[in-house]
């Protein structure tokens, strides 16, 4: 599942990290899987987050390990077929880097 398509207009990495949230929104992510998941470096990682944290996109919920979610805003309703179309917008943001 993919972030709301309102949320889609920001960097690559900051969109990755958010598709990668929804799609385990009811247990987060830690840093560690969200790195594997998006794949990008730990610097870059944590610029995302930051960016996220701060417009208040992400919820860290701390404890033995530090959880990462989604805000409910940013989880679709229910999924779509819309999730598997991707705008032209989106296409050239994978096929030249910005």
């Amino acid at each position: 599942m993919r972030a709301k398509r309102e949320y889609r207009n920001r960097e690559r990495t900051e969109v990755a990290v958010l598709d990668a949230l929804v799609d385990r929104a009811e247990d987060g992510m830690t840093v560690f899987e969200l790195r594997a998941a998006v794949e990008v470096d730990i610097d870059e990682l944590e610029e995302a987050l930051s960016m996220l944290k701060e417009d208040g996109l992400i919820v860290v919920e701390p404890g033995n390990e530090t959880v990462i979610k989604p805000d409910e805003r940013v989880v679709p309703d229910q999924p779509s077929d819309e999730d598997d179309e991707q705008s032209i917008g989106e296409w050239l943001r994978e096929r030249i880097p910005f």
